[in-house]
């Protein structure tokens, strides 16, 4: 899954793709590299971002989705918005990534009536004071039964357990030990029988590991991402995707050897 930020704020290449010329030149782009979605988000999460309207998130994303209609890979929405939701999916986006599990008004409603893909994400908190002084019993206990409940809650509410995929939010309300335990145990989140996205590029749990600066975090990344994959992962959203997805290839190389009993 490559990253399309189309927001001025992003952590990690705010502005960079604001305009919708330079946005669709980067779909393509991370298509050719070998991206099989593209996830296209107009908000920014990071900690302490601003709230913005639907009306401005939609005007942001929706002329993306529209010109990368001949595009070919699956189109997703990071949004929290019913509004957008409905007006994304509409205009032919596969997937709904929403870091608050379709916890906002509506938001429930809008995905079930959408057809589309939806991934349910933890956060603790809300992004402007998520990482302030976040706590758990036990994380991965915790974050497994929230997500259980948002399962749930979403084939209560009629929308398939086949179109849901399940994200951990790694960085989203966590310290960096909570984020090790999860990674450390994220074989054990199959127990929910769905697949598990995970989001680790340039993340600053990376950053405070190796002390590189957010534009610096490459190889931190692509470590994270070849961990994850490992313990079960089947979605990996990163920003840089060519080195990605060689470092994933060279793991799935490795995994089809060991499933023969090769090595």
């Amino acid at each position: 899954m490559g990253v399309l930020n189309v927001t001025p704020d992003s952590f990690s290449d705010g502005g960079s793709y604001a305009m919708v010329d330079a946005a669709v030149a980067k779909a393509r782009a991370m298509v050719a590299a070998g991206a099989a979605i593209i996830d296209i988000g107009g908000e920014s999460t990071r900690p302490g971002a601003a709230d913005v309207s639907a009306e401005d998130e939609m005007a942001r994303v929706l002329p993306v989705i529209e010109a990368l209609q001949d595009l070919p890979a699956v189109l997703s929405i990071d949004t929290s918005k019913p509004e957008v939701m409905r007006a994304a999916t509409a205009r032919g986006a596969g997937v709904i990534n929403d870091v608050r599990a379709l916890r906002e008004p509506s938001a429930m409603q809008a995905a079930a009536e959408s057809g589309a893909a939806i991934c349910l994400m933890h956060m603790q908190g809300a992004p402007r004071t998520m990482q302030q002084d976040p706590a758990y019993d036990d994380v991965v206990i915790d974050v497994k039964a929230f997500l259980a409940d948002r399962v749930r809650a979403a084939v209560a509410a009629g929308i398939a357990h086949c179109r849901l995929i399940v994200d951990p939010g790694f960085g989203f309300g966590k310290t960096l030990q909570h984020n090790l335990l999860l990674l450390a145990a994220l074989a054990s989140f199959e127990e929910l029988g769905l697949p598990v996205l995970v989001g680790l590029s340039r993340k600053s749990m990376i950053g405070n590991l190796t002390g590189r600066a957010v534009d610096q975090r490459l190889a931190g990344s692509i470590v994270m991402a070849a961990l994850a994959v490992e313990r079960g992962a089947r979605i990996v959203r990163a920003h840089d995707v060519e080195a990605t997805v060689d470092a994933l290839r060279i793991v799935a190389a490795l995994g089809s050897v060991e499933s023969r009993g090769i090595a």
